[in-house]
């Protein structure tokens, strides 16, 4: 477990290197564009750092030596969640994160202070969270092209593969809250193994085996695990987004309700007549906290809420027998055994 305690260590100072050279370049370019660069900086801060574990994790436990490497890998796959997140923000129309301004809150709060109009301040401050998002992808890459190893080219491919994935997956996810898109079952499972599991947990397992010199049975064992585990991840997700706290998880629970966002526990609630009575409160975005209680005691009756705790234990049963029979080190198989629980039971 050393390799993954010491991973937020082995990667800061990736991270903050590179940060700080691009917010000096951008300061020879105007005041805004470096405040645009140091708040994509201080976005970075902060978090578990689970994607730079797994990168770490499997490199190290699968023997690999090229420690330089291996960090410079980790530190752009935490530029790629904070990119996503960046996007996510915007396309939810989100102005917090964590109790806090959002990049896009900051901007569209000093736009308004500054006597910007609402309206304005928001398109200010959704553009800029667009634009930080677009630029961290282009830093992945750039980071990725100082790694010395012969697995560059596979840890481009890697990356790009999972943002091709990721992208689907965020697509379907509007898609299906906008009602543009039809949401079945199946649909749900998809988007949710594109949309998190692609990039969370695959991605950098395999970024971390193809640095370590890993072979093809290595890369498709850790691609099925990392696809189970982001699975029950998002599982407890949206779980959260429904019942957590935000003192807990850092977001609102009314956000899921107010967006129609379609998960499998909404998919589970819809056939029943507790859920029926309730329904044209979802998705409303006017929705207030005795609304949301409904919704929630709608979930609870129809028996969707306790349907997801089975289908984590089953799915988190089923990951645990991937890893076991996975061509991997024990010291690997132990780590990645410990973080299904954590993703299973997590409150946060």
């Amino acid at each position: 477990m050393s390799a993954v305690r010491s991973a937020p260590e082995r990667v800061e100072d990736v991270l903050g290197a590179f940060l700080a050279e691009r917010v000096e370049r951008a300061a020879s370019l105007g005041a805004p564009y470096a405040r645009l660069w140091q708040r994509l900086a201080d976005a970075s801060r902060g978090g578990k750092r689970l994607r730079p574990r797994l990168v770490l994790a499997a490199h190290d436990r699968l023997g690999g030596k090229d420690d330089s490497s291996a960090r410079t890998a980790a530190a752009a796959l935490e530029l790629l969640h904070t990119a996503l997140l960046l996007h996510d923000d915007v396309l939810d129309g989100d102005l917090v994160r964590r109790g806090r301004p959002n990049l896009a809150g900051a901007f569209a709060t000093e736009a308004i202070e500054s006597g910007l109009g609402s309206d304005a301040a928001t398109s200010w401050g959704a553009a800029s969270g667009v634009l930080a998002g677009d630029l961290l992808l282009s830093a992945v890459h750039a980071l990725v092209s100082r790694i010395e190893s012969p697995a560059r080219a596979a840890v481009h491919e890697i990356v790009d593969e999972s943002l091709f994935l990721t992208a689907a997956g965020e697509h379907a996810d509007v898609g299906f809250s906008l009602g543009a898109v039809p949401a079945d079952t199946a649909g749900i499972v998809r988007m949710m193994e594109q949309k998190t599991a692609s990039y969370s947990f695959a991605a950098p397992l395999r970024v971390g085996a193809v640095l370590a010199g890993a072979g093809p049975l290595v890369d498709a064992a850790l691609q099925r695990i990392g696809t189970q585990l982001g699975f029950v991840y998002q599982l407890r997700d949206d779980v959260l987004g429904v019942f957590g706290t935000e003192e807990r998880t850092g977001k609102t629970a009314l956000g899921d309700l107010r967006e129609g966002k379609r998960t499998l526990l909404v998919a589970f609630a819809e056939p029943h007549a507790a859920w029926r009575e309730v329904a044209h409160l979802f998705g409303r975005r006017s929705l207030e906290e005795d609304d949301a209680a409904l919704l929630r005691d709608a979930i609870r009756a129809s028996g969707a809420a306790d349907e997801i705790e089975r289908l984590i234990a089953e799915q988190s049963a089923a990951t645990r027998r991937e890893i076991a029979a996975a061509p991997i080190p024990d010291g690997l198989r132990a780590e990645l055994d410990a973080l299904v629980g954590r993703c299973a039971e997590r409150d946060a």
